[in-house]
């Protein structure tokens, strides 16, 4: 290449005494009594670059430079004074003797230094441009490229071909709110962009592809957190003739190979399985923590007639569950939970919709009621507590949390307190986190949930999953004993990926609509182009997606997908680079046959 010859970051001792052209940024210029030093920056590192008076022309030249200035430097690379090297660089043993330099091209005095930690995300994401300078954010994006790249390798030595879907696609509903697209030639009409290439993929299987894969956009107007962004990447993968248990074979085999080529990281092999309903009654999350070493333990039915109306009532409630989270060494005198912990706690499951958090400090078990130590010891009977005892295996100086209320709320509440704690300085000093990698299938979803607001059956994952063999009689006499073809794959608490067998019998997918409360005619409305295409012998096919961005923050150890994503949004849905969204002209709205509502002015207490 005309202006360098090498890359900063990979100039070595091999150069030793060579002539090298080097292009790149001002990481930190320092005077040194006489003596310039640049850290010249580039995508591959750091090179210390050495400015000497004897060459008057390059020394004035340093002088003027500052921070970020872009700059072409020609020099001789020789040894580092003896005391000087940095192990921590390619090029820690070397500097280069500038003989020419050329400032490409200044930069104002940037908003912050490039090698700052204590940042505020709103400053990195208005000035994302510089922020994506810093090693960090170039080292997650190039392993964002790396794992891409064994995937695409992994699918295309097994078959499967990349074939892009519209991105402009009609609105179905499939769990979260469409972005809308209005259409300027058909007044009054919408596009949606894809939540995800579902039914497309889908087609594609009846159009004989056999397996395809995408690397694709997709788009969902909900509510965002640290794992969620209106615009995220999966993987996308569909295969025909597989069965379930093949699926999930080739998938993990793909992570496993992409944690081992890209970070060299052995997975378990194989992953472990767990069915839905155990993971819901264990850890009260279809996608758990297993690093975290708790567990629940159910006591419902030990419940039902105690005093405590609380449990109790949960107990005799439709619906509802008291559950038990054993803390081993929680109440151990000198090393145990302060009560200023456990209040926190209280404080915490509320969060989740729970009205408090009961406790039972196991002081002497063998002593019954007497060396139980919490308020509510009163309102149990001595069977129950020696059940609450003996169920949790509770030993001298553990601590029992307890929860009871509808399922959903002691399941969201009391899960997130088993990870909470395990992640905290207690739970890592007693040795309830392991820290390591630990993937786990969860399988055997139900294939509806009810919805208490519309009282009627919805698809837990979306309306085209497959029933087990055997169960396809349950959608229409019980539709809740209906288990699915489904899967997730879950990683230390984050489901990376998720996916099922789909229907293509068309009587068996008549009997989904008909639990689902889905007519012939809505049915033909909303989804009429994938039930034509499957007339036409549509074959057994199921596939899977991940989550791109999950898959890639989990490696880096980031806080947020927005770490691994170029230029993400905000959890306000906004990019603080461009200003998006924004007002649009009049002109706009009118060709587009929009008008927009005033907003209604807030009401006043």
């Amino acid at each position: 290449m005309s202006m360098r010859t090498h890359y900063c970051g990979l100039t070595s001792e091999a150069l030793l005494g060579q002539t090298v052209s080097l292009c790149g940024w001002v990481h930190r210029r320092r005077d040194h009594g006489g003596v310039i030093f640049i850290d010249l920056r580039d995508r591959e590192g750091l090179v210390q670059i050495v400015c000497d008076p004897d060459r008057a022309d390059v020394f004035a030249a340093a002088e003027a430079v500052r921070n970020e200035f872009c700059l072409r430097i020609t020099g001789i690379v020789r040894n580092r004074p003896d005391g000087t090297t940095n192990a921590n660089l390619t090029s820690g043993k070397i500097e280069v003797l500038a003989q020419e330099l050329e400032v490409l091209n200044p930069s104002v005095t940037p908003p912050f230094q490039l090698d700052d930690d204590n940042l505020s995300e709103t400053t990195r994401l208005t000035h994302r441009v510089l922020d994506l300078r810093r090693p960090q954010m170039q080292n997650n994006l190039r392993l964002r490229y790396k794992v891409t790249m064994e995937v695409r390798k992994f699918l295309d030595e097994n078959g499967f071909i990349d074939i892009e879907t519209p991105m402009l696609t009609k609105s179905t509903p499939e769990g979260a709110r469409d972005y809308l697209v209005p259409s300027r030639v058909n007044a009054g009409h919408f596009f949606a962009l894809p939540q995800s290439p579902q039914l497309f993929k889908q087609l594609l299987m009846v159009a004989n592809f056999d397996r395809y894969y995408q690397i694709v956009k997709c788009f969902r107007d909900e509510d965002l957190r640290a794992d969620r962004q209106p615009e995220f990447t999966q993987i996308d993968c569909e295969t025909s003739f597989m069965s379930e248990q093949e699926i999930r074979d080739m998938f993990e085999n793909m992570i496993r190979l992409v944690f081992k080529k890209t970070l060299d990281i052995d997975l378990p092999n194989p992953f472990p399985v767990m069915d839905y309903a155990t993971a819901m009654g264990l850890y009260g999350s279809d996608k758990p923590d297993m690093r975290v070493q708790l567990e629940f333990t159910d006591l419902t039915a030990v419940m039902k007639d105690v005093d405590f109306k609380v449990f109790s009532g949960a107990a005799n409630m439709d619906g509802g569950r008291v559950v038990g989270l054993r803390v081993p060494g929680g109440a151990k005198e000198g090393s145990g939970m302060p009560r200023s912990e456990i209040d926190a706690y209280t404080q915490f499951v509320a969060i989740y919709g729970a009205k408090g958090l009961a406790y039972i400090k196991v002081n002497d078990k063998a002593k019954g009621r007497d060396g139980l130590q919490s308020p509510i010891v009163k309102n149990l009977h001595d069977a129950a507590l020696a059940q609450i005892i003996a169920r949790t295996g509770a030993q001298d100086g553990d601590l029992i949390f307890f929860g009871a209320d509808k399922a959903k709320v002691v399941n969201d509440a009391i899960g997130a307190l088993r990870v909470k704690i395990g992640h905290s300085d207690f739970g890592k000093k007693n040795n309830l986190f392991v820290d390591a990698w630990k993937p786990l299938w969860v399988i055997d979803f139900p294939m509806f949930e009810y919805d208490e607001d519309g009282q009627r059956w919805s698809a837990t994952h979306h309306p085209f999953t497959a029933p087990k063999d055997g169960h396809e009689d349950f959608m229409e006499t019980d539709p809740g004993r209906c288990i699915a073809k489904a899967y997730d794959m879950v990683l230390n608490g984050w489901e990376l990926g998720g996916g099922s067998v789909r229907i293509h019998r068309a009587d068996v997918q008549s009997k989904v609509f008909r639990a689902l409360k889905i007519g012939a005619e809505e049915a033909q409305l909303k989804f009429g182009f994938l039930l034509d295409a499957l007339q036409y012998g549509a074959p057994p096919h199921g596939g899977l997606a991940f989550g791109l961005d999950r898959i890639v923050t989990m490696m880096t150890g980031a806080e947020s997908i927005r770490d691994v994503i170029a230029f993400p949004k905000t959890q306000r849905a906004q990019c603080l680079l461009t200003q998006a969204p924004s007002v649009v002209d009049e002109k706009q709205l009118k060709e587009l046959h929009i008008r927009l509502r005033a907003a209604e002015p807030a009401i006043k207490s």
